[in-house]
């Protein structure tokens, strides 16, 4: 199966998905905490439940790694896998602010690169995908747009951060660069506005697992952008716990 032939199946899945995630999210539903601390829901697990079973009849030979599934978390990355978030932005989706600033997230692996992306924010109903070698795109039931980043000047860079966990070292790294413009919201929609040219770069110094990433590192990579570590060394997936360490997200700025 192609690249191509697994995101037009993938696609369907993440929105009903995301409906359901709306369905709930109307509901006002009740938040539990897992025993990191942090929230989960009944969206989180539905949405996750859509996405497994469907995976599992798309492609049941290749291994998943999923948020809400902590025994998956255990498992040695393979070469070629799955990275599922049901629902990136728990905090953002419980807040009920109306920013709709969380996602679905699913993401292919393929020897530590992620090589297929599919984000679906469902209270904006905005889907992007990206796939290796054939480029990023947000697509609608009437309309698919190609993204690409742009490459701003210096004085036009327009940095994301994220909504519920900023810190001070990011500040820092935005103001050593005379950075000044900021877009504070949630999930992996970050790096889906860098991809599609309403941002330029994210920095990311607090924790974050792979599942919160991938699918939005491969759209960004499909469309001209790239993922490193802070000292721009090459950023790969299937790391030790699934557990990412700081990062830049880059469009045209670099």
């Amino acid at each position: 199966m192609s690249l191509n032939e697994l995101a037009k199946l993938l696609e369907p899945v993440a929105l009903k998905a995301g409906a359901k995630i709306m369905e709930i999210y109307s509901s006002d539903p009740e938040v539990d905490l897992k025993r990191d601390g942090s929230p989960v829901t009944e969206a989180d697990l539905a949405a996750e439940k859509i996405i497994l079973t469907a995976l599992a009849k798309i492609a049941p030979d290749i291994p998943v790694i999923s948020e809400e599934n902590s025994t998956s978390h255990s498992l040695d990355a393979p070469k070629t896998f799955f990275l599922v978030d049901p629902l990136d932005g728990t905090k953002e989706f419980t807040k009920r602010d109306g920013k709709g600033s969380f996602t679905v997230n699913i993401a292919l692996i393929e020897n530590e690169i992620p090589i297929l992306g599919i984000v679906y924010a469902p209270a904006l109903d905005r889907l992007f995908v990206g796939i290796n070698g054939e480029g990023a795109f947000e697509k609608s039931k009437s309309n698919e747009n190609s993204l690409s980043v742009r490459n701003p000047k210096l004085e036009n860079i327009v940095a994301v951060a994220s909504a519920s966990h900023r810190d001070g070292l990011t500040d820092n790294w935005l103001a050593d660069r005379g950075i000044n413009n900021t877009i504070s919201i949630g999930s992996s929609l970050k790096f889906c506005l860098i991809a599609a040219g309403e941002a330029d770069v994210y920095p990311r110094f607090g924790p974050t697992m792979e599942w919160d990433t991938a699918a939005g590192d491969a759209i960004l990579r499909a469309a001209g952008g790239k993922m490193t570590k802070i000292d721009k060394a090459k950023f790969v997936y299937g790391k030790p716990d699934y557990f990412n360490g700081p990062f830049i997200a880059w469009g045209g700025f670099s």
